[in-house]
């Protein structure tokens, strides 16, 4: 078992706690990929493939809330990987981006948090937006550079990332929406 991140966009906080207690092969719609599905792995050395994104209808009657767009997001966590990935989109500094959170972004949590759903900041949402194809595959190479990625991400598969998780952001703030990010262990 390994880290699991789906991104995804809602209209609410209370609609995205709602798909923490969802079945996974159920949670949510998946956006369709901006570009060729990823096929390896986002590092170099050796990691579980990407899966690639694809489009399921909730299955229980159980799961009465509704599906959200989703973007698989592997392994890449919310808070630190994120707050990176914000600081190389803004220019800002790591540390200017962590001390403008006014928390972890944390709206819910179950079995002593190994599930959470995740708030990500405006900021990095509206940067991801904004942000066309050639920029966000500039900023993937330094960004498969960082600790985080222990300097061996691969800036390919993170550039498809990127583009897949600006959809969704670009598509969130049509709707006047937020993204979040389920995280399971």
């Amino acid at each position: 078992m390994g880290l699991t991140c789906e991104y995804f966009a809602a209209p609410s906080d209370t609609d995205a706690t709602a798909v923490l207690d969802r079945p996974k092969d159920s949670s949510q719609a998946v956006v369709r990929p901006s570009s060729p599905p990823v096929k390896r792995s986002l590092l170099r050395r050796r990691g579980r493939p990407a899966e690639e994104a694809r489009r399921e209808e909730p299955r229980s009657a159980a799961a009465p809330s509704p599906a959200y767009p989703t973007v698989d997001g592997g392994g890449v966590e919310p808070i630190v990987q994120m707050g990176t990935l914000e600081a190389a989109l803004t220019g800002r500094s790591y540390d200017d981006v962590m001390a403008d959170r006014a928390d972890d972004g944390v709206i819910a949590d179950r079995d002593g948090g190994e599930r959470l759903v995740v708030r990500l900041t405006a900021a990095l949402s509206d940067s991801l937006a904004d942000a066309g194809e050639a920029h966000l595959a500039t900023v993937a190479v330094p960004w498969s550079e960082t600790d985080e990625f222990w300097g061996q991400g691969d800036p390919e598969d993170l550039a498809a990332l990127l583009g897949r998780l600006a959809d969704l952001a670009r598509d969130a703030r049509a709707k006047g929406w937020s993204l979040y990010c389920r995280v399971g262990l």
